[in-house]
């Protein structure tokens, strides 16, 4: 097992999104994320309130506009199950408009194309591997470092198939309204 970190909160955590150089490439397979700072706005959605502030968003859209700006490179693809879980709806319509907006490159797999294991990852610079581990109910316990070079070379072979095989986060939410008016 490599080094663990155990709170999203953290410095060190935080560390890994000012340190890397070049790239930084998100995997989500999850259909709900269970995280204290997301349950305000989840809430809101739901209860189709608009839109409240949300500082953590915010600082987080903020570190996206300065690494996009130095020419760094941040990509996510979230492998999701049709038809969208609540929580998905929520992070597709509300929680990832900010990140698109400060440049990060966001798309939308749906499951059907992914032949992959379902693995949550963070990748820096094609080179440094983290591995995101979740309780079932999506509560996040920690991020475990991969130095195997066999395995990091097996996420960066996943990352560019599911970035081949994702639809852009604008086309998938056209699609997601069709979807939803459809059932």
């Amino acid at each position: 097992m490599g080094k663990r970190i155990t709170d999203v909160a953290s410095e060190e955590f935080a560390r890994l999104f000012t340190g890397f150089e070049h790239t930084a490439y998100r995997l989500e397979t999850l259909q709900q994320y269970d995280v204290s700072y997301e349950k305000e706005p989840f809430a809101a959605f739901l209860a189709g309130h608009p839109m409240p502030a949300d500082p953590s968003k915010d600082e987080w859209a903020g570190m996206i506009t300065d690494a996009v700006a130095a020419g760094k490179v941040l990509q996510r693809v979230h492998v999701v199950e049709e038809p969208l879980t609540d929580y998905l709806r929520y992070e597709i319509g509300w929680s990832y408009g900010p990140n698109v907006a400060a440049g990060e490159d966001i798309r939308i797999l749906p499951a059907v194309h992914w032949l992959a294991p379902p693995r949550d990852y963070w990748l820096f610079d094609s080179r440094d591997l983290w591995v995101m581990e979740y309780a079932e109910g999506g509560e996040f316990l920690y991020a475990e470092k991969v130095s195997d070079p066999a395995e990091i070379v097996r996420h960066c072979y996943w990352r560019d198939a599911a970035l081949h095989l994702a639809i852009p986060h604008s086309a998938y939410t056209r699609r997601a309204e069709l979807l939803r008016r459809a059932s």
